[in-house]
């Protein structure tokens, strides 16, 4: 039951009530996830911290070929940005996915990433874009890739005194594109059965030098698909490879998802959401009028 709740703003206020409450706190932004697991009595903090009008963390920018997302950017501040408009425009289409306009006017980056829901929409292309996550506690800070802060289903490596502050990427050039597609019950406020992004990195011959595949809702949690990336890494993306890819999904997906009711649907499935993320990033690979 909550008994106190704190709102801070500054990241030292921040950081010192979590040092003080540890596991007897929950950091709160958007609050679109949260305040319902507290309605439902599945997370029960004693302390509540509100860092939606902290200042310092809100921030999109790009510095030294680097996106930096600020844990308190909502998903409207994504969509609206004009950083993910062109190569990237992927993880603003993620974004424009996720629940109806006032969700996205409330929901937050860190409250996506840290949720760590296995179909959470901004996690797959992040993780196609080899983001990292740099956490802050009172004492320290670290750095880490992305795809090691998620443990498993909703849970992170976050320690209790901890808070995400930013996800920091690599910015995108000439012959690199970045894909994302998502399948759901219904097309806006329903959450994804089936999410994909693709990372890709074309030579001019149209040979794959890098590839990065990321899917949502088919696991624990969202996660690299490194068997597939290997078999298309410095091949060409004739017909033939994106079959083969295609069918290596499916067989990973009856591997992964063995006895689960959602099986005969998403072994097939699976295999269209990667192909059209695939197709969305190539065609971005050779575009030359954009950056």
């Amino acid at each position: 039951m909550v008994n106190q709740v704190y709102q801070a703003h500054t990241m030292e206020e921040a950081l010192d009530w979590l040092d003080q409450h540890k596991e007897k706190a929950k950091l709160i932004a958007g609050g679109t996830d949260l305040i319902i697991k507290l309605r439902e009595g599945a997370v029960m903090p004693a302390v509540l911290i509100d860092i939606s009008n902290m200042q310092g963390i809100n921030h999109i920018e790009e510095r030294d070929q680097r996106i930096i997302l600020g844990s308190t950017a909502t998903f409207t501040d994504i969509q609206q940005s004009r950083i993910f408009q062109k190569r990237l425009i992927a993880i603003a289409q993620a974004a424009q996915s996720v629940g109806s306009p006032q969700i996205r006017h409330r929901a937050t980056v860190g409250g996506n990433i840290c949720n760590a829901s296995p179909a959470a929409d901004l996690l797959p292309p992040l993780l196609a874009m080899n983001a990292k996550a740099l956490l802050q506690s009172k004492e320290s800070s670290r750095l880490l890739p992305l795809e090691e802060l998620l443990t498993g289903k909703e849970t992170t490596c976050l320690l209790p005194e901890e808070m995400l502050k930013s996800i920091e990427f690599s910015s995108l050039g000439k012959g690199e594109g970045l894909g994302f597609s998502k399948l759901s019950v219904r097309n806006a406020l329903a959450i994804a059965r089936i999410s994909m992004a693709v990372y890709l990195h074309l030579d001019d011959k149209g040979n794959c030098q890098d590839i990065r595949i990321a899917s949502g809702a088919l696991g624990l949690t969202a996660q690299r698909e490194k068997n597939v990336e290997s078999l298309i890494k410095g091949q060409p993306l004739d017909k033939k490879m994106i079959e083969t890819a295609s069918k290596a999904l499916e067989a990973t997906t009856l591997e992964r998802l063995s006895g689960r009711k959602t099986l005969p649907f998403k072994r097939y499935a699976v295999q269209g959401v990667f192909q059209e993320a695939l197709e969305q990033a190539m065609e971005l690979c050779v575009r030359r009028d954009i950056r």
